[in-house]
């Protein structure tokens, strides 16, 4: 008898060799197929992997064992609610709208023994608004807008906001002094590949000198399988070193799910409720599963390009060079060798990004020091996929926080080593604004 997972396998066959094709075809399911190539075994990893991406999790003790241990704190019930459709989020638009897709940071002065954030004493590492019976949830917040105009050289006038926040319902207590940073969902696609550029480059390019005073930085964290520094890579900060720690930090930080990478449940010595809830076993995100989870998203194919040769498209691409926007977000990278995951290895792709942490300036700060990174560094954001996303999620927001409601936004909240490519921007004329903004939709 043929399985599910069977039964779809020659349907993911038939979107990977779609996606080949000249000009993709453009739908809500765009970022959620596989790496074009993958075999009949390679595709039932897959499937598993994402059955485990999109499965809603329970809390302990339920009859199905492999998927219960969601709690006792939480944000969401499935890596899916934050990253739907595998695309990015938004930030909720008034203060009485939920964060969907959204979470928030939190700290103290000072550094764990691994160099982690120090987290908060009461509330640990971040917020986590639901709690299972009997689990009081943390709280959550509230978030305004405060807006300002900003000039550009032709006299177009752009309306930018940043967000305020405010912490209700505190279930534990006020919070005090803290370090806080709010945080939208990524979309995941690509990653694998953003996993096989080999650390000798990473560390190459941080070298190089670039010009206008850009300079790109490491972020050094602890690899948790191996116990050793590692060059980071993924999240905000580039403060996980491999697409298997960032999946396993996700699962306990959202979801209070345990795997052998994090073994604690996210509950602090305050919480004792917390404390005293029933687990789904030690770990509860088994090895295998881990490792299902990690192979989906790894062999997730890159988004696909379109328009690449439209003559305004072009144009733009020139100006994105011009104006020094790729002195970070490089277009080009290229895999090493990956034992691993062959499927990965000695592949160029264009992601735009150099995957290094940069000062960007007190306009983008959120004051939060991560490992090596700083207050007023953030990775370089991969652009690739980012035409897409309107036609995928119903509400996406640009930068770490999604204040920028579109690309022009987000440009000009640029600063510190992109100041000066923020000043190209704003003293180009309309048409070339317009062909650059043409050339990221064809991303």
């Amino acid at each position: 008898m043929k399985t599910a997972s069977t039964l779809l396998i020659p349907l993911l066959l038939a979107a990977a060799c779609h996606a080949t094709g000249a000009e993709p075809s453009i739908d809500r399911e765009t970022l959620t197929r596989p790496l074009p190539g993958l075999s009949s075994s390679d595709l039932e990893r897959f499937l598993r992997g994402r059955s485990l991406f999109r499965q809603s999790w329970v809390i302990s003790p339920a009859k199905d064992r492999e998927v219960d241990g969601l709690g006792p704190l939480y944000n969401r019930l499935a890596c899916i609610s934050c990253h739907a459709k595998n695309g990015r989020g938004g930030a909720p638009s008034h203060p009485n709208e939920r964060m969907q897709s959204m979470l928030v940071r939190l700290s103290v002065p000072g550094r764990t023994h691994r160099e982690d954030p120090l987290p908060h004493p009461v509330y640990g590492e971040q917020l986590n608004e639901e709690g299972i019976p009997g689990v009081p949830g943390e709280g959550r917040v509230q978030i305004r807008w405060r807006s300002h105009t900003v000039h550009l050289a032709d006299g177009t006038r752009v309306e930018l906001r940043e967000p305020k926040t405010k912490f209700v319902e505190l279930a534990y207590g006020k919070l005090g002094p803290t370090l806080t940073s709010l945080r939208v969902s990524p979309h995941v696609a690509g990653l694998g590949l953003l996993d096989a550029v080999p650390a000798k480059v990473l560390e190459a390019m941080a070298a190089e000198a670039r010009p206008d005073g850009v300079q790109g930085s490491i972020n050094r964290v602890e690899d948790r399988q191996t116990n050793t520094l590692a060059v980071g890579r993924f999240g905000l900060k580039s403060n996980m070193p491999n697409l298997r720690q960032q999946i396993a930090g996700a699962f306990v930080g959202d979801m209070s799910i345990t795997s052998e990478l994090f073994p604690a449940e996210n509950c602090t010595p305050a919480q004792t409720a917390c404390r005293r809830a029933p687990d789904g076993g030690r770990p509860e995100l088994s090895p295998a599963q881990l490792d299902d989870i990690t192979f989906y998203v790894a062999h997730l194919a890159p988004p696909p390009r379109r328009n690449e040769s439209s003559p305004e498209v072009i144009r733009g691409a020139a100006a994105f060079s011009g104006f020094g926007c790729a002195v970070c977000h490089r277009p080009i990278l290229s895999s090493g060798d990956s034992p691993q995951y062959p499927a990965l290895a000695h592949r160029e792709f264009a992601p735009y990004t150099d995957l290094l942490v940069h000062d960007m300036g007190p306009r983008l700060a959120d004051g939060r020091p991560d490992h090596l990174a700083s207050g007023r560094q953030w990775r370089t954001a991969p652009l690739w996929g980012l035409g897409l996303l309107a036609a995928i999620n119903e509400d996406v927001g640009f930068l770490h926080d999604g204040r920028a409601r579109n690309f022009e936004e987000a440009i000009l909240w640029h600063g510190g080593e992109a100041e000066k490519a923020r000043q190209r921007y704003v003293a180009a004329p309309a048409e070339v604004r317009r062909a650059l903004i043409a050339f990221l939709h064809s991303l």
